[in-house]
């Protein structure tokens, strides 16, 4: 009976210790859940995994991004800009976990390559529609008022401004097949995020809102990624996002991956690593434990207290005897 009731409360003590790392963690992030497991390769920097970039596979602890305000790619390579030099992940700014058109589809784990927001509006029509420039019927305008017609955009954290087209080149923004990333003539439906997975191959120029490189042509890459209904990915509104990646834990999220339709995803490589870090855990957690034994068993209080120990059993015994 004393052993199951030492199983109950091992159980009850490490379920203890799992639920106060989880609230730490959603503390500390200010999100729940508090990370999400990669479940593709649209940020693959290598065709190898590796750490520092983020993989299938990859656990990433995800920081609410009412905490903190988004860096952009074009924000953190701008010329004195206060962010200039900044990089998460491998490359200048700051990735985001945001969902497609706001709806209820697999969230997406991109890098936010730029924003875009209004510079001047004018009011939208009785009727709804506007004369001129965009509609936004989400935007509040200087009046107040909701909705309202984008006719000039503003690049945050650049030197583009009140301009009725975005064009930009971003020449340290590689691209397997296309030189550098080229913003040609882009007119936003509404201020977001434009946004792009790192992998140079499948993802990198071929920006979520493809559209916004200037593509013309046909087929179902043509205007980028695509909402759960098939409709085109717009600029990420800020509501959209639900959270900025923070430090991954690498590979051990490739058990979730192993039961699901995505364990294809998941590189040979990162199999093997995976292993490698379970067996040099494991082994880590025998060797400190037998250090510890070692290090308490050689102590001089250990040995007096195994003295004392023995020498009150004998008393007990010569007692029991008379």
């Amino acid at each position: 009976m004393s052993n199951s009731y030492g199983w109950i409360r091992e159980i009850l003590l490490a379920a203890g210790m799992i639920l106060v790392l989880y609230s730490s963690l959603v503390l500390m992030t200010g999100s729940s859940p508090p990370m999400v497991v990669v479940e593709s390769q649209s940020m693959m920097m290598d065709e190898n995994s590796r750490i520092g970039s983020i993989d299938p596979g990859d656990i990433i602890l995800v920081t609410d991004s009412d905490k903190r305000d988004v860096i952009t790619y074009a924000e953190a390579v701008e010329p004195g800009s206060r962010f200039e030099g900044y990089s998460t992940h491998g490359m200048p700014g700051d990735v985001i976990i945001y969902k497609k058109n706001g709806g209820n589809d697999t969230p997406v784990i991109h890098r936010a390559i730029l924003f875009v927001s209004a510079n001047e509006t004018t009011k939208i029509q009785t009727d709804g529609t506007c004369l001129e420039g965009e509609l936004d019927e989400q935007l509040i305008a200087s009046d107040g008022s909701i909705g309202a017609c984008i006719l000039t955009w503003d690049v945050e954290g650049t030197s583009i401004s009140n301009v009725s087209s975005i064009n930009m080149n971003l020449t340290g923004y590689s691209c397997i097949s296309h030189g550098y990333l080229v913003i040609q003539n882009w007119i936003p439906e509404h201020e977001g995020y434009l946004t792009s997975g790192d992998n140079p191959k499948t993802n990198g120029c071929t920006v979520d809102q493809l559209i916004a490189t200037g593509s013309s042509g046909s087929g179902p890459h043509y205007f980028g990624l695509r909402d759960e209904f098939g409709n085109p990915v717009t600029a990420v509104r800020s509501d959209w996002v639900s959270g900025i990646a923070g430090p991954e834990i690498p590979w051990f999220g490739i058990v979730k991956l192993a039961a699901s339709s995505n364990s294809s995803e998941v590189t040979s490589d990162a199999w093997t690593n995976l292993f490698l870090a379970v067996a040099i855990l494991l082994g880590s957690v025998m060797v400190i434990e037998k250090t510890m034994s070692y290090l308490i068993s050689s102590s001089p209080e250990f040995n007096h207290s195994t003295q004392e120990s023995e020498k009150n059993r004998n008393q007990e015994y010569s007692n029991e005897e008379e």
